[in-house]
């Protein structure tokens, strides 16, 4: 009992850790946006035409950075249940809709702007683009079906909210009632209550596994 009181003591620290270190990122970044936007306006009218050319021939023929998300790559189940994605995973920004291996996806190509991940829970579903750019920073990605059994999607939810670095939605298509994602990595719990959860939590927010360890979970998209 000892020690899982401090474990979550432990985790809550090194959250509030994080929240802090994001606010005083993002007070830095207003400032350097301001003094960069006059940099990058003149570096566009210089490169006008290069960047015009570009985007000819990105729209051209031949296989796009979308089509190239499409990672070949398998699941492995680690002893703790968790399945860990062998296989290279894209990281290119795109627009289009991306082809993911799995459902919910683990990461691969994404969206350039990100689903909101402070204790977001969202009602409808979101585009599976935005969420993966959310994975890279470091979230876990909390998705169930309608056969989740309500009570358990309220509980999760409300753990969700007291969680940064985590975002909340419903996924119809995936074939199992609840699944925790973060990058490269996925399980399904049994409930809101299944030890897994705090387990796969305690892991994977902000863990080893992330891309972008401390990049925004706000600022990005809201719904």
């Amino acid at each position: 009992m000892g020690s899982a009181k401090k474990s979550s003591a432990a985790r809550t620290a090194r959250v509030e850790e994080m929240r802090r270190a994001e606010q005083a990122r993002e007070r830095r970044n207003r400032i350097l946006v301001i003094a960069a936007s006059v940099v990058v306006v003149a570096g566009l009218v210089a490169g006008g035409v290069v960047l015009v050319r570009s985007q000819s021939d990105d729209d051209g023929g031949g296989s796009s950075a979308a089509d190239d998300a499409k990672n070949a790559g398998r699941f492995v189940t680690d002893a703790d249940g968790v399945r860990a994605w062998k296989g290279t995973l894209g990281r290119n920004h795109v627009t289009k809709s991306v082809d993911y291996p799995v459902t919910p996806p683990v990461g691969g190509d994404h969206n350039p702007v990100w689903m909101n991940c402070d204790g977001d829970v969202y009602e409808d579903e979101i585009k599976d683009t935005n969420a993966v750019h959310s994975l890279e920073h470091g979230a876990v990605w909390v998705t169930y079906n309608g056969d989740a059994p309500k009570a358990d999607v309220e509980a999760l939810a409300a753990k969700v909210e007291k969680t940064p670095y985590t975002l909340m939605s419903p996924v119809d298509g995936q074939k199992d009632p609840i699944v925790l994602t973060a990058w490269g990595h996925q399980r399904t719990v049994t409930g809101a209550a299944d030890p897994a959860v705090d387990a796969f939590l305690e892991k994977f927010v902000q863990g080893a596994q992330t891309p972008e360890p401390g990049a925004a979970c706000t600022g990005g998209l809201s719904k």
